[in-house]
């Protein structure tokens, strides 16, 4: 199995009012030429956990960073439901705790490329809450 040692969180810059999940992401990402959905999983406004590629298969999620990483992806823009933040953490913490990762290595996307703003979290207080 491929070696995980980092976690890089997206999101998915729909509009925050719009439900999708991980099915819509993967017509997105095959139309862009990805063979499937480029994240591991897909949170979805209810807070519901959708998985995308096997954690054994290296994603399509941070362009010179995928063969080490897991990638999740939170649906919206900016504004997080309360259920989408707690199914986060808790994802988060448990991919933390397989792969023997520290929250330092928890990183957002922009942290990674900086021409991006996603996830539009600061990523300082994602790391707090995984403390």
């Amino acid at each position: 199995m491929r070696q995980i040692r980092r976690i890089v969180i997206h999101c998915s810059d729909s509009a925050d009012s719009q439900d999708i999940g991980r099915d819509e992401i993967t017509a997105w990402h095959r139309a862009r030429g990805f063979a499937t959905i480029g994240y591991h999983s897909c949170i979805r406004r209810s807070g519901a956990i959708e998985i995308g590629r096997p954690e054994s298969e290296i994603g399509a999620h941070v362009q010179g960073h995928n063969a080490d990483t897991l990638g999740v992806c939170v649906v919206g823009r900016k504004d997080f439901t309360p259920a989408q933040m707690l199914a986060l953490v808790t994802l988060v913490r448990s991919w933390m705790r397989k792969y023997n990762i520290p929250a330092d290595k928890v990183l957002g996307h922009y942290e990674l490329d900086s021409g991006k703003s996603c996830p539009n979290l600061k990523m300082s207080d994602v790391r707090k809450a995984l403390a």
